[in-house]
């Protein structure tokens, strides 16, 4: 039992016990900051650029860096949503014509029912009655379930919650894009020399991830995005724009995706009578799911090192311990402890 229990052994396992409590509770509830840090780090070579070119010192770098990706953001957010806005006028426009389209539609089935039915039994009709009856009802719950007085509730006020994350992401941004290298240097002050050059590898290891893991989503994205805009140049000219551009951003959501715009829009279609356009834009989110299950773990593990089963386990896995983070965070953890074994921490060298 002592050859192979020992105190390091020990370490490692209450570091990794203590990694996953972490990773459990207390990740879940500080994402606006771990975003901060994560973007701070981004924007770290652009500051680093910014003191080089102008001979600044780190505070004016920073806060040049800092005002320039507000100011980005914001402009690419506001255009997104004028676009919205702009759209969601012109549909309401539209409602109208699709509720008389509904509605004639309903007509020409209810005619249709009776031709069909006059001959019949008068159980069978009842029976026909029904089943009719219960399957616009499920719809109608179906459709309640998504837009109902809960839904808007709890949408507006989360909206407070939200502001006030985004507040604090702000403030954490700035403040980490201030300390960062003083950050850097607190943590390897306490740290032995050895110890220091193993970390530093991790560092390395875990800066090329993050990049590599936001190259491959923005690799897989731009497919996404290709294909859904020449798609809707087809399908729908006049939302193509868009709605690739919404398809674009909400398809960085791991799970729904694509899905979530294309399932309401193909299932409208079908409601209000046009099944050809709705068939397409079915066949285009079938398409667009297929794509991003087939090329993501790909793309992913060469970006970021790992084969695409190891990713695709890794993301699975992480996925349904602590849901939506840990899309993310499966994949880093695996990392993590690759790099960790391939700097000498963490030794597993054994044969059975």
């Amino acid at each position: 039992m002592g050859k192979w229990f020992n105190k390091k052994l020990a370490t490692i396992l209450l570091v990794i016990a203590i990694i996953v409590l972490i990773s459990i509770y207390i990740l879940p509830i500080a994402v606006p900051l771990i975003i901060a840090l994560l973007t701070a780090i981004l924007l770290e070579p652009f500051v680093k650029f910014v003191q080089k070119r102008f001979k600044w010192d780190r505070k004016g770098a920073v806060i040049t860096v800092f005002i320039l990706f507000l100011v980005i953001a914001s402009g690419l957010v506001y255009w997104i949503i004028t676009q919205l806005i702009g759209q969601i006028i012109q549909f309401s426009k539209m409602v109208p014509e699709y509720t008389n389209s509904l509605s004639h539609m309903w007509g020409e089935v209810e005619a249709f029912f009776l031709r069909s039915t006059a001959e019949m039994p008068v159980e069978v009709v009842n029976s026909f009655e029904t089943e009719m009856i219960a399957f616009a009802e499920g719809i109608r719950d179906w459709i309640l379930t998504f837009v109902n007085y809960d839904t808007v509730t709890n949408l507006l006020t989360g909206i407070p919650s939200f502001l006030v994350s985004f507040i604090v992401f702000l403030i954490a941004l700035f403040l980490f894009m201030l300390d960062l290298m003083d950050l850097k240097g607190m943590m390897f002050n306490r740290m032995k020399e050895s110890t220091a050059e193993k970390v530093r590898f991790m560092v390395a290891r875990l800066n090329n991830v993050i990049f590599g893991f936001l190259k491959a989503q923005f690799l897989v994205s731009l497919i996404v995005f290709a294909v859904a805009l020449i798609a809707l140049l087809f399908i729908a000219p006049e939302y193509a724009l868009v709605m690739s551009l919404v398809i674009w951003v909400i398809d960085f959501i791991p799970i729904l995706g694509s899905i979530i715009v294309l399932t309401p829009w193909f299932i409208y279609m079908f409601i209000v009578g046009d099944i050809v356009q709705g068939t397409q834009l079915a066949i285009l989110a079938l398409v667009l799911l297929v794509i991003r299950r087939t090329v993501e773990p790909k793309v992913m593990g060469t970006q970021i090192g790992l084969s695409p089963l190891a990713t695709l386990i890794a993301m699975f896995i992480g996925l349904q311990l602590i849901g939506f983070l840990g899309f993310f965070i499966g994949p880093l953890l695996v990392i993590l402890f690759t790099s960790a074994r391939e700097a000498g921490i963490i030794k597993m060298e054994f044969k059975v």
